[in-house]
């Protein structure tokens, strides 16, 4: 239940601070007065767009707050699963600032719009002129059948399977694509395949065919410059190996006389030996060492068959090649299985086809009962409001296709007059009618939800005398069953109900205008419903007039 607005800086309104009572209230005002301003914030706490242009000029920002009772609803899920601090007071905050970016707050918490927007809904209901014209939508008047069928567990039942199903059938469909593309490309991608294998190639291969070719280009040079290092090492003129041999004997010649030269004697033998093993190597490299044009040409052509292949597939390296290969392997296993998983994710689609079809008859089932007794509570309800003749009926036909909300196209149909056949309610209802049928639904609506406010905006257009006396009525047994229930309205008939009365206006300052709420005492709600009656000059006849409506409505 709103317990409380404030409203900052917003339009004509400067600063507003109203408290709210439970069960029946109203709204009136002159036109212009402010009315759709108030509505207007209200609509931003329910996830509205925000236009920096309503901001009061200048100000830097505009803040709008509402307080909210909702022990009672049962919405604590819904803060669990949004990560949001729960109370029995609920806050809803928005700021709007100059440079036309806003801010939401659920309990001093920022939150997004979209969660803005869905727990307002579990919180406010407004109806405004407008929304007349949802009874010509068909989806409105599905959901209003849904709600009246208490179809919640059966509706979501059903879309778990639709959507199970069209996720199956996009899959498929998908599927088939893959395998149609690449039965096309199946030739190119088995001749690429072919040629890979065919070249047997091995991870690292390349490396090793560059250094092989490297060393069969150059195995003269290479040759020649290992045997100049072997006549370093063995000549026997200043060969090292020689030169060694010597320093070895003459320093150990020393080692009796001088003890230093026992460790170096010692070190140059470890040298001597290293050198000599680095010789040999050396020779042995030398007559390893041979020039095969035979080998040269196997290399050489072996890395042209690399090459192109790597500029061919516009990769760098062998490993790249392989990897390439495996993946043709993997595309023509595929193109292989295709039939196979085809036929089975085929019949998988078909079978949560089948159980989206048993929910979906499942639900035509309940809205076919819930239907007649739509009717029937429509009808009673319309014919309190001044519609002696009315006849409604909710008419049913199945679409070709299932859709999100099942197979049924709904239509309410309706006539108000005898002998008149029934048809769409927005060809033949006046605006007046359109209003009490409305107004009926949303009766109905509140019975079956435990929405916490309703509010109207002047619903009753196109009503008066007793007619509005009932539409009053209704109003005000919505708002006794622990609901909240608020009307804006121009019709002291029903301003007379409210169990709370509040007017909202304007003044002039000497820089402004300024639009303000306020709640009426006793007094001052005689003179609103005496203009209400008479005009702008209050007369003792219309001011005895609203004392008796008051009287006559408590």
């Amino acid at each position: 239940m709103l317990t409380s607005l404030y409203i900052q800086n917003y339009a004509l309104i400067e600063e507003l601070d109203i408290n709210f009572e439970t069960g029946f209230s109203v709204i009136t005002g002159e036109t212009g007065a402010g009315k759709s301003i108030i509505l207007g914030a209200i609509g931003l706490l329910l996830g509205q767009r925000a236009d920096a242009k309503l901001i009061r000029g200048g100000a830097k920002k505009s803040v709008i707050e509402a307080r909210f009772n909702i022990g009672p609803y049962g919405m604590k899920p819904f803060f669990e699963a949004n990560q949001l601090e729960y109370d029995v007071e609920c806050i809803l905050r928005r700021e709007i600032q100059d440079s036309g970016k806003s801010r939401a707050f659920i309990n001093d918490t920022p939150a997004s719009l979209t969660q803005m927007r869905e727990l307002g809904e579990m919180l406010i209901d407004v109806h405004s002129q407008h929304q007349n014209l949802l009874l010509n939508k068909e989806g409105f008047q599905l959901n209003v059948l849904d709600i009246l069928a208490h179809n919640e567990k059966i509706l979501s039942a059903y879309q778990a399977c639709y959507w199970n199903w069209k996720q199956a059938e996009k899959a498929l469909n998908e599927l088939v694509m893959a395998a149609e593309k690449n039965r096309q490309d199946e030739d190119y991608i088995r001749f690429q395949l072919e040629q890979l294998t065919e070249a047997a190639l091995q991870e690292d291969e390349q490396e090793v065919l560059e250094r092989e070719f490297n060393s069969l280009s150059h195995a003269e040079e290479i040759k020649a410059g290992l045997y100049r290092v072997e006549q370093l090492f063995s000549s026997d003129e200043g060969g090292l190996l020689s030169l060694l041999k010597e320093g070895i004997n003459g320093m150990g010649a020393l080692r009796k006389m001088y003890h230093p030269a026992q460790e170096l004697t010692e070190r140059i033998e470890s040298t001597y030996i290293e050198l000599k093993d680095v010789f040999q190597e050396v020779a042995s490299c030398g007559e390893s060492v041979e020039f095969s044009q035979e080998r040269l040409d196997e290399v050489n052509n072996r890395l042209n068959l690399i090459y192109s292949l790597q500029q061919k597939h516009r990769v760098d390296t062998v490993n790249e090649l392989l990897l390439l290969k495996e993946e043709y392997e993997g595309k023509l296993s595929a193109i292989d299985s295709y039939d196979e998983q085809i036929e089975e994710l085929k019949n998988r689609t078909d079978g949560l086809y089948k159980q989206a079809r048993v929910q979906a008859d499942e639900l035509t089932q309940s809205r076919l009962e819930a239907a007649r007794s739509v009717e029937v509570e429509l009808v009673s309800r319309l014919l309190l409001l001044g519609m002696p003749n009315v006849c409604v009926q909710v008419e049913m036909k199945q679409k070709k296709e299932l859709g999100g909300h099942g197979q049924d196209a709904v239509n309410f149909l309706f006539s108000a007059n005898k002998n008149m056949p029934l048809q769409t309610i927005s060809s033949v209802a006046s605006g007046g009618e359109i209003a009490r049928v409305m107004l009926s639904i949303k009766a109905m609506i509140a019975g079956a939800v435990k929405l916490p406010t309703i509010i109207f905006d002047e619903i009753d257009t196109g009503v008066s005398g007793e007619i509005a006396d009932r539409m009053a009525d209704i109003m005000h047994e919505m708002g006794a069953r622990n609901r909240q229930v608020i009307s804006i309205t121009h019709l002291p008939q029903i301003a007379a109900r409210g169990l709370v009365h509040y007017k909202v206006y304007k003044q002039d300052n000497e820089t402004a205008t300024n639009s303000y709420i306020c709640r009426l005492t006793d007094g001052e709600r005689v003179e609103e419903l005496a203009h209400m009656l008479s005009g702008a000059v209050l007369t003792e006849a219309a001011l005895s007039n609203a004392r008796a409506l008051l009287k006559q409505t408590r």
